[in-house]
């Protein structure tokens, strides 16, 4: 056999390999994500009520470090318009 068959023989076992090893990653990330919503129950997140309403306030000196940051990270173009706490 000559080189360039030696070349695309390996070539091709290189590409099954790696064909081969990608589709197992997935399959077993699809069975472990099945897995995981089946079996382990989500945690339900508490809201506010309705009738509630919280309020976070947020400092002077640290609105201004964030606005400060938005402003040099976007070159002036920015704007802080809402600060919510997740």
């Amino acid at each position: 056999m000559n080189d360039m068959g030696v070349a695309l023989e390996l070539l091709g076992i290189g590409m099954v390999t790696v064909f081969t090893i990608l589709a197992l990653v997935v399959i077993l990330g699809n069975l472990i994500i099945r897995f995981v919503n089946r079996f382990i129950p989500e945690i339900e997140k508490v809201s506010a009520r309705a009738g509630q309403t919280v309020s976070y306030e947020i400092s002077q000196k640290k609105m201004a470090v964030i606005v400060s940051a938005v402003n040099k990270l976007t070159k002036g173009t920015g704007r802080v318009n809402k600060i919510e706490k997740l």
